[in-house]
């Protein structure tokens, strides 16, 4: 058990999830404790010791479902349900009544893949899974479906959502829940939309996830049988939110970015207050270490410093919000006004082919979010067409608010730098470095892209201090840090 322990730690920290050897030690004494065949007592002791937040949940979950698979395919492995999915008795009793669904004919295999029963034995074996929340049926259901559907093949490089998608498309489980409500229809005789109808439907829902639960488990287990629990792991591990890449997320994974963002503002607003309170020490301060010294006999022990008060930076963000980068824009708004007492001004620019200032909407705004939100009706962005034209916003720019930059301010540049064969006018960015104390330019593109089709990057690069790979909110955080 503790090297599959290891196995499992050494994955999570794969996965990103920081696991340090005193928390590793805390869960192998952990798992001492507990009955190891109590999976739900056992799950929890690993995520009570081992994962600190709550964004992290996920990809423990995956983790944990390939490390601890229930390799005697119970296909309720799963928490959530109501009983012990490994216990034998369980299983025992789903077998039993699987025997008696199927009745005295035991039709093999009828327009099936190597099934032990036929199709109509198997659906009625799942209305029943369903109608009475059986789990140990509905183990032994997912088995059978997994065997019949979804046509898996030792050795084939093919991942656990494919094989998952053919057993759920030929099981219909929707249409499972519409006879069972029909059923239930006509023996209570309830009406259309009536409180008890609402009720079921709900019930069944919820048992509906529990079947495709189980026949994910269960092809889970047969994969790791046959691939390795390692091997597995690498193919489906689930990114953190913190690198998830912004430029192609999902919308669940943009929901989970906007959850990461807060803490993540308040994390780093600490740590530059900390880094600026405690910064490199100063020249010495000879009048302070001689009055030290006095305590000690005029033996200067202590040597005393002058600490420097470095001055907080002005910021001047320029972002593009074409709709290319406009979720990458949108965060790294978002995370620079909400750590914004940290620098002694912040100005925000959006454009596309024209360019405007947003600055009045963080100043109006409570939440970051809502005046990023507010970008998007009430900025005056497009000049013709409202294809990014980065040559034409620059010279705007400059022409409005170039005298405005001097020797204490920080030009962040948010863009691809994909310029639709417009002219470059690196002229600006020229002056602009020339007046600044920085320019950085954040790039949520790969490095790899930079300069294919009609990327520009490379001629802005050379009038800037930095062209930064930015695609993840870790890569954010990181590059915010250093500037601050």
């Amino acid at each position: 058990m503790l090297g599959v322990l290891n196995d499992f730690i050494g994955e999570l920290r794969r996965a990103g999830i920081p696991v340090s050897m005193t928390e590793h030690v805390d869960a192998a004494e952990a798992i001492g404790e507990i009955d190891l065949l109590d999976r739900r007592t056992f799950k929890s002791a690993l995520r009570a010791t081992l994962i600190k937040s709550e964004d992290h949940t996920g990809a423990f979950e995956t983790a944990f479902e390939v490390y601890f698979a229930d390799r005697r395919g119970s296909g309720d492995e799963l928490d959530g349900d109501d009983t012990e999915p490994g216990d034998d008795d369980d299983e025992a009793e789903g077998e039993g009544r699987a025997a008696s669904l199927r009745g005295s004919g035991r039709a093999g295999g009828a327009g099936g893949q190597g099934g032990s029963m036929s199709a109509e034995q198997l659906a009625n074996m799942l209305e029943a899974a369903m109608r009475d929340n059986d789990a140990a049926l509905r183990g032994t259901v997912a088995k059978e479906a997994v065997s019949r559907f979804a046509g898996m093949e030792p050795g084939r490089p093919v991942g656990g959502t494919y094989y998952l998608y053919r057993t759920l498309r030929n099981l219909d489980l929707e249409g499972v829940v519409e006879r069972l409500m029909e059923e239930r229809a006509a023996q209570s005789g309830s009406k259309p939309g009536s409180l008890d109808e609402r009720l079921w439907r709900d019930e069944l829902g919820v048992r509906m996830e529990g079947m495709k639960r189980a026949v994910e488990a269960e092809i889970r287990r047969r994969l790791v049988e046959d691939r390795g629990a390692e091997a597995l792991a690498r193919s489906v591990r689930k990114p953190l939110p913190e690198d998830i890449d912004v430029m192609h997320a999902t919308r669940d994974e943009l929901n989970a970015l906007e959850r990461a963002l807060h803490p993540l503002s308040r994390k780093l607003a600490v740590r530059l207050t900390r880094k600026r309170r405690h910064g490199r020490k100063g020249p010495l301060d000879f009048r302070q270490t001689v009055r030290r010294s006095l305590s000690t006999g005029g033996v200067p022990i202590d040597p005393r410093y002058r600490h420097p008060r470095p001055a907080k930076p002005e910021i001047v963000v320029i972002a593009d919000v074409s709709g290319s980068v406009a979720s990458f824009a949108r965060f790294t708004l978002h995370l620079v006004y909400a750590i914004a007492s940290q620098f002694s001004k912040v100005r925000a620019f959006v454009f596309i082919d024209g360019i405007d200032e947003v600055t009045r909407l963080f100043e109006t705004a409570d939440d970051p979010a809502d005046a990023v939100h507010r970008i998007n009706t009430e900025a005056n962005v497009v000049w013709v067409d409202g294809h990014s034209d980065y040559g034409h916003a620059f010279s705007e720019f400059h022409g409005r608010f170039a005298e405005e930059i001097n020797s204490r301010t920080s030009v962040l540049i948010l863009g691809d730098a994909r310029n639709n064969y417009h002219a470059s006018e690196s002229w600006v960015i020229a002056d602009l470095q020339a007046r600044a104390r920085h320019v950085y330019w954040l790039n949520p593109e790969p490095s790899s892209y930079w300069g294919s089709g009609d990327s520009i990057v490379g001629e802005y690069a050379v009038h800037c201090d930095r062209v930064v790979e930015v695609r993840t909110l870790r890569q954010l955080e990181q590059f915010v840090g250093e500037l601050a």
